[in-house]
């Protein structure tokens, strides 16, 4: 009895432990600066608490265990050194719709087990797994359809007539399903719940637009953190309760910041849908006047001020290292030179953070939204790559279009601006953008890291 307790208790300290690290982590998370070391401490946090639920009284099928961590890690290892920075979102969406269903099918052994042994659950548990099994299936689904989209597999958005009411009329389904399978423990019913649960995923994100995405992606991201959290209580683990409210307190906290960048309640990004044909706001204004590189290379080389604007575009043509040597000799010829984030640009939250960073653009050249956008008017050229909704006048000047009331990066207050752009066409929302038609813009055409290079030549040539 001695023996056991004192294993009980090293288990409880080292969930502490790692719950400690976790927050740490996290918190370290939240600063560019710190965030590759946060997820160091993240991490050893989460091997702590693996290693220390092998030790739980009662632990079963050790082999089979270690054989799945073993080769996940391997190719989470393989994958996470392969994949391409434009890539990342895709490979965030696709672990934290794992993260889900693993959660959601823990909840259902569970209430398998209840169903058809003598193993007993609480009233409290029994609700804690079927909300756990509900939450959790929504994110494996909608994260997998995230995924398709983000990789092209599937058409940015597809509705059909009604489609709100029906989603709506299923949702209701499925929860009635989950209140029968709580008074009615039957395996059939349980399966129902489940695939139930899935579907309504899919449904809802089948007709999201991308230009949502980073705001779904924070929450699934939140619908994982307390899918596990809640399958945590039913199994007793400290660990799962507590990493779990973690993940899913910083999701709803990131959902809510995300779709407050946008001036969209979560119900629009949900319901409402983003562009997707979207005709040009109020025509197109003129024409898209298309500049050299030399030429372009000459406006920014004899500027005071220049503020880069990054965007998915610039992610696709892995431009950021050739972005990053036009910057330093753009400050080597005196130039005051600023990057501009806007909290919604690319294809996930922070992802032009991430790309900037693994260029090795320092810290402080990189400004938010609200710092930047006051001083576009003493900027001299504004350079925009591949970015194009969050720099569009419409949002402010159009009350017409579907992106209306959007905070943007109010580029087009600068002397001049420059677009590297690959065509003419419209952006990941399918809004046509009249920044591109305005007197003091210029379209250097063609993709990013061609662009930029051009610019570099052009650059060396002065």
């Amino acid at each position: 009895m001695g023996g056991f307790f004192s294993m009980s208790l090293l288990i409880k300290v080292s969930y502490f432990v790692a719950a400690v690290l976790f927050i740490v982590g996290l918190r370290r998370m939240s600063a560019p600066a710190t965030a590759r070391g946060g997820i160091v401490w993240a991490g050893v946090g989460m091997v702590i608490a693996t290693l220390a639920t092998f030790g739980t009284d009662g632990m079963h099928n050790q082999v089979l265990i270690i054989s799945a961590l073993a080769s996940a890690t391997v190719l989470a290892w393989i994958s996470g050194k392969k994949v391409a920075m434009t890539d990342m979102p895709q490979m965030v969406a696709l672990y934290n719709g794992m993260g889900g269903g693993s959660a959601a099918f823990i909840g259902a052994m569970e209430l398998f087990k209840a169903a058809n042994t003598a193993h007993s659950m609480s009233p409290v548990a029994t609700t804690l797994a079927l909300v756990g099994v509900f939450i959790g299936g929504i994110s494996l689904s909608g994260s997998l359809i995230a995924f398709g989209k983000l990789q092209g597999l599937i058409d940015k958005r597809y509705t059909f007539p009604g489609q709100n009411i029906f989603n709506a009329l299923f949702a209701i389904a499925v929860i009635a399903a989950g209140v029968y399978t709580y008074m009615h423990m039957e395996t059939m019913n349980i399966w129902i719940f489940f695939g139930g649960a899935l579907v309504l995923g899919i449904l809802m994100t089948m007709p999201i637009g991308g230009a949502d995405m980073p705001v779904v992606i924070s929450l699934y991201n939140a619908f994982t953190g307390l899918a596990v959290s809640f399958e945590g209580y039913v199994l007793q683990n400290e660990a799962m309760i507590i990493a779990g409210m973690l993940v899913g307190a910083a999701g709803t906290l990131l959902t809510q910041l995300m779709a407050k960048a946008m001036n969209r309640s979560l119900g629009n990004v949900l319901f409402g849908s983003m562009g997707g044909g979207e005709s040009a706001s109020g025509g197109e204004q003129g024409e898209m006047k298309e500049v050299e590189g030399a030429d372009a290379a000459i406006m920014m080389a004899y500027s005071e001020r220049v503020i880069i604007v990054p965007g998915y575009g610039l992610a696709v043509a892995q431009a950021q290292h050739k972005l990053w040597e036009l910057t330093q000799m753009l400050t080597n010829n005196g130039v005051d030179v600023k990057f501009a984030i806007h909290p919604v640009a690319g294809r996930m939250p922070g992802h032009m953070n991430v790309l900037l960073a693994e260029a090795g653009v320092p810290y402080d050249m990189i400004e938010d939204m609200e710092d930047i956008n006051p001083q576009f008017n003493q900027a001299d050229v504004a350079l925009v790559i591949g970015a194009n909704d969050v720099v569009n006048p419409a949002a402010r000047d159009d009350p017409g279009s579907s992106i209306y009331g959007m905070p943007i990066l109010e580029v087009d207050n600068s002397k001049n601006v420059i677009v590297i752009k690959r065509g003419r066409g419209t952006g990941f929302a399918g809004i046509q953008n009249g920044l591109f038609f305005k007197d003091n813009t210029k379209m250097l055409f063609g993709d990013a890291q061609e662009a930029v290079s051009e610019l570099i030549q052009g650059m060396k040539e002065l």
